[in-house]
């Protein structure tokens, strides 16, 4: 079987080139494979957050869903913090 490769570029700063430069010679790579990797990786792990579960155990979840269908009532501390919220915070 054929090996077929695809082609990717992007444009970097001067300053930005100059450190990846800088990083591949420290590990004794050349420079397209350093970036190559760099962004295999990245892609690996974003991809893999992105599809992450979390498994718990049902009773777990049950207590959850319980939690969020009859949420408690606000105490004084919490009620004063988040009108301290709303008075600090502004959004745009």
């Amino acid at each position: 079987m054929a090996l077929v490769s695809a082609r990717l570029e992007f444009r970097v700063r001067p300053d930005r080139k100059s450190l990846i430069e800088r990083a591949a010679e420290l590990v004794h790579e050349p420079v397209s494979e350093f970036a190559r990797t760099a962004a295999e990786e990245k892609a690996d792990r974003i991809i893999r957050e992105y599809e992450a579960t979390t498994t718990v155990p049902a009773e777990f979840f049950d207590e959850l869903l319980d939690a969020l269908d009859d949420p408690a009532s606000p105490n004084a501390a919490l009620t004063r913090a988040a009108k301290r919220a709303r008075d600090t915070v502004t959004r745009d």
